[in-house]
């Protein structure tokens, strides 16, 4: 038995080594550069490489396998025999770590391979190109201007040819005809405009045609909103957007496998640290890779006419297999089930399109349809993994084509079974129906996992080799990552497959738990006893999942509905029994009978929107809205908690549960560490926000001595887009539900669940002006100048807020979040005054260690260019200014700064003194800073005081003056944008970066 135990304990360790080599390489390579490795930058090297590593994996198994006596101290007669066994086992041992530390090399050179390959095959600078586009799969989402969703697809590009004119479809469609007949050099039509500069065109492209660039890329189109022109202007351009959006609307009817000719705006993909400045922490950069996109593509325009398939230049991209061929048959199959669903779309309800749209995402795992609403519901109730294929839609399917396979032979034909083993055909079939439905999915790792592991399963079962199923589970996820490494990248990877071995392990453990008793009872009694028992399996297995997935959930993407422990037991059980059978059924149907299909979607999509309908008046109640979970986890606490977790995972008795302890208490010391160390330093966070020019901080200063409050925290909004005509064209690409969801998200990561109070530093022309806000006012939708209002109004209804100031007036405030309170039916009555952000208005906590006061402001002045409020913040002990990091806030870095070299030295008996000043600016215009230096520079009341250090953070784009640096005593520069000041300053005023 000890020997069992030592195999599989080596096994494990083994399995675990490789993944964290492959891991560990994929962060350096991404981060260092590797030298390159020319032997394996083919496809062909990598397959090689791949199928070495499987070799050398059976021979450890073989190995492994060898009989080797063991020594014998006691029975020593045959000295020489013994001296030979143990000769024997030394042997034995280091042939296994041999083997296993050549797997682990050999897995991370599989890795570095794969990154270099990536790596060598990306688009490396932004470009303007025409190129052929060939559509891979079905789009993630739809271009549709209503609902300003825009559309992503996932395409290869060829035939690449600079461009710097804009071109017209009907310029694209002579370049598809060209080509279309076969003229080589079609491409250099003196119709169309190409970047050529000295050289010949001929020669241009023949070296295009040599290099034979071929990219994958993500196709992106989103609605633009309208920009403010002039009636002339306007009339000009209306026809010619009339036709473009109608042109871009068309992509929704590219299908899988069509070919055209686009011209396009190439751009790299944003590096790990770009994608750090994601407002919801999602790092794209990882995403993308994981799906082998070398680059993104915005679309400028596209011809009107496609290739035809039948053409031979239409498959020169192609040297398709016919595995290939038959994946593009089947998404052109995925593609008209969404257009089905997609008909007189506009004519439903909001509901009934969500209903229609999840029950298509059950079906096909296309989930282009599902808003962004519905995807918030999803996670607010924790049931977010039941939108996409999961492993027991496909082993829900096998098991049921199994069984009718399995009736129909047993009444038509019983003799088959003299050949062929009952559960051969059953296997059989579930193995082909698997793999049909997989590949019709898209081949997901949930899907993909439940497929392969079908296949080893049924493989040991006819080897009859003594393998258990989580070791079967194990190798598949190690196959799976040898054959891609960029899949170790991919949050269902990780969810799958320990989700999968947590309900193995489960089940193992609850297999020998009776279900019932040996005292007699009724048959009424002992079915209430089984439901009951049946019900407390279910909800321990969704306490058990729920609490040791939690580690994993946090660690990826930060927070976690606690929603979930509640929710999951009666959705799992309606989707899995109800939902996805007559979703299934019904897709068959539609094959046959399209009619009887209508009518059973007909009924998935009533109960799926009545499903809806329940949890958001579940998930909406005041007392259990709060139903997120926000803990910063690292890799050291993930550590902790599977430590905490191990004598649960072992077999029982290998490790005493009491050595849990140790593991437990310091992990949960850690949480809490973590936690107060966000409330405990006097802060300020730059909050990303996903636009450019509108910025979020938030200030967390703790209180010392206040056994009410521990910290006070104020956040700060402001847009800083300049009040000039020319920019007020440049509008913002935030929704008021989008913003408000960032902050709240954000907040909560920083264990902010009050705010002492909220300053929109900008005007707003939304609360100025005399309009009447109704249901139909822009209360839901506001514009540009009203986000930031309509912002304080939804997150006052999220959490308390002791104070709100806005800059400028706000006479029309009280209509406005009245009008909000009525559009979104609030239940919450909570409402909040304005205060005007005026200069010289004051706030200070009672111990005097805090002070915001309002420097700039002058409301009373009839020019809103003047109305802009500059707050300094006033603090006993330094303020560090951190830049957040969504996904991991613990590891938040100092905002970069630039140190002026001032002239300016204070005086000797102010230079103990421990006070700093932050100047959080927001000036869209230079009449800001004009009105100060004439109406407060001469006043000397407030600064009398030397700080000692004074921090100045705004705006790239700011107006301030060197005069109102020097005047202002400003020690160092932060901007928002992480941009140097626009402004140019003095040489005696020398800037040198900061660390």
């Amino acid at each position: 038995m000890s020997d069992i135990k030592q195999g599989a304990l080596v096994y494990w360790l083994i399995g675990s080594f490789i993944i964290i080599a492959m891991m560990g390489v994929l962060a350096v390579a991404d981060s260092t550069p590797m030298p390159i490795m020319p032997l394996f930058m083919d496809s062909t090297g990598t397959s090689i490489l791949t199928i070495s590593l499987v070799f050398l994996t059976l021979i450890l198994i073989l190995v492994s396998q060898l009989i080797i006596p063991s020594v014998n101290p006691i029975n020593s007669v045959k000295n020489t025999s013994h001296h030979f066994t143990f000769a024997a086992r030394i042997l034995y041992f280091i042939s296994i770590a041999v083997l296993a530390i050549t797997l682990v090399i050999g897995s991370g050179l599989q890795a570095l391979v794969s990154h270099q390959q990536a790596d060598a095959q990306k688009i490396n600078e932004p470009m303007r190109v025409q190129a052929l586009v060939h559509i891979e799969g079905i789009s993630d989402s739809v271009y549709d201007t209503a609902t300003d969703t825009g559309y992503r697809q996932v395409a290869t590009i060829s035939h690449i040819s600079p461009l710097v004119s804009d071109l017209t479809a009907q310029d694209l469609d002579k370049v598809t005809a060209a080509y279309g007949v076969g003229l080589n050099n079609s491409l250099s039509n003196k119709d169309v405009k190409y970047e050529y500069l000295n050289s010949q065109p001929q020669e241009i492209l023949a070296k295009n045609t040599a290099q034979g660039n071929v990219y994958r890329v993500l196709l992106n189109a989103y609605p633009k909103k309208p920009a403010k022109q002039s009636s002339k202007t306007k009339s000009k351009s209306k026809s010619k957007k009339t036709e473009k959006q109608s042109q871009i609307a068309d992509l929704n009817h590219l299908q899988p496998g069509d070919r055209l000719f686009m011209t396009l705006t190439l751009a790299p993909l944003a590096t790990s640290e770009q994608a750090l400045n994601n407002p919801s922490g999602f790092d794209s950069y990882r995403w993308l890779r994981g799906q082998h996109i070398d680059g993104v593509a915005n679309i400028l325009a596209t011809s009107s006419s496609i290739l035809p398939s039948s053409h031979p230049q239409s498959n020169s991209l192609s040297s398709d297999s016919y595995l290939t061929r038959l994946r593009t048959a089947i998404d052109q199959g995925r593609w008209q089930l969404r257009q089905h669903f997609y008909q007189n779309w506009a004519a439903n309800t909001a509901a009934e399109q969500q209903a229609k749209a999840v029950t298509l995402s059950l079906l096909t795992g296309d989930r282009s349809l599902i808003n962004r609403e519905t995807k918030d519901l999803y996670q607010l109730a924790g049931i977010s993994h039941l939108l996409a294929i999961s492993g027991t839609h496909v082993l829900f399917l096998a098991i049921v084509l199994a069984g009718i396979v399995i009736l129909l032979i047993n009444r038509l034909y019983p003799a088959l079974y003299r050949y062929i083993p009952r559960w051969h055909v059953r296997w059989w079939v579930m193995i082909s129906a698997a793999f049909i439905y997989a590949l019709f999915t898209g081949f997901d790792v949930p899907a993909a996992r439940t497929t392969w592991m079908l296949l080893a399963v049924g493989l040991t079962r006819l080897t009859l080799l003594p393998v258990s199923t989580l070791r079967v589970l194990f190798a598949l996820a190690v196959l799976m990552a040898w054959h891609d490494p960029y899949v170790l990248w991919q949050a269902g990877y990780w969810l799958s497959f320990i989700a999968v071995a947590l309900l193995l392990k489960y089940e193992d453990t609850s297999q020998k738990q009776p279900l019932t008793s040996n005292q007699p009872s009724t048959s009424y009694d002992k079915l209430l006893k089984r439901l009951w028992l049946n019900f407390k399996r279910l909800f321990k297995l969704q306490c058990w999942l729920f609490l040791a997935l939690l580690p994993v959930t946090l660690l990826l993407f930060g927070k976690a509905s606690l929603w979930g422990l509640i929710v999951n037991l009666f959705a799992i059980g309606l989707f899995g029994w109800i939902i996805v059978p007559l979703n299934l059924l019904a897709g068959l149907c539609y094959l046959i009978l399209p009619s009887v299909a209508d009518i059973i979607w007909t009924s998935v999509t009533a109960i799926v929107s009545n499903l809806h309908e329940l949890i958001a008046w579940l998930t909406s109640r005041p007392v259990l809205s709060d139903a997120w979970l926000y803990t910063p986890v690292n890799a050291a606490i993930l550590l902790m908690a599977l430590l905490a977790m191990l004598p649960w995972l072992l077999p029982r008795g290998l490790i005493s549960r009491w050595l849990i302890l140790p593991p437990l208490s310091l992990l949960v010391m850690t949480v809490y560490a973590n936690q107060q160390s966000l409330t405990t330093t006097s802060t300020l966070y730059i909050l990303p926000t996903g636009d450019h020019y509108i910025s979020a901080a938030l200030l967390q200063y703790p209180i010392v001595n206040d056994k009410d409050a521990k910290n006070s925290s104020w956040l700060f909004l402001a847009d800083h887009r300049p009040s000039s005509t020319k920019t007020k064209t440049m509008p913002s690409n935030l929704t008021l539900d989008k913003f408000s969801a960032i902050l709240e998200q954000q907040l909560g990561s920083l264990s902010v669940n009050k705010l002492e109070g909220i300053v929109v530093q900008s005007s707003s022309s939304g609360v100025t002006d005399a309009r009447i806000y109704d249901k139909k006012s822009s209360a839901v939708s506001p514009n540009d100048s009203e986000l930031l209002p309509m912002t304080v109004a939804q997150l006052s209804q999220k959490l308390p807020v002791s104070q709100y100031w806005q800059a400028g007036r706000s006479e029309r405030w009280s209509a406005l979040q009245q009008a909000y309170k009525v559009t979104t039916d609030s239940q919450k009555t909570a409402t909040i005054s304005a205060q005007r952000c005026d200069a010289g208005k004051i706030w200070q906590l009672a111990n005097g260690d805090l002070t915001l006061q309002a420097i700039t402001g002058w409301s009373k002045i009839e020019d809103a260019s003047v109305w802009d409020c500059t707050v300094a913040i006033d603090s006993s002990t330094p303020i560090r200014v951190l830049k957040y990091q969504a996904n991991d806030p613990l590891k938040s870095l100092p905002a970069a700064s630039q140190t002026l070299m001032s002239k300016i030295q204070p005086l000797s008996d102010q230079a103990n003194t421990s006070q700093s000043r932050l100047i959080l600016n927001a000036d869209t215009h230079e009449r800001v800073w004009q009105m100060w230096s004439l109406l407060c520079s001469v006043d000397s009341t407030n600064y009398n005081i030397v700080m000692n250090r004074t921090t100045w953070l705004g705006h790239s784009t700011s107006h301030i003056s060197n005069e109102v640096i020097s005047q202002q005593q400003i020690d160092e520069i932060i901007t928002y944008d992480s941009k140097p000041l626009e402004m140019t300053l003095s040489s005696d005023a020398l800037i040198r970066e900061g660390d």
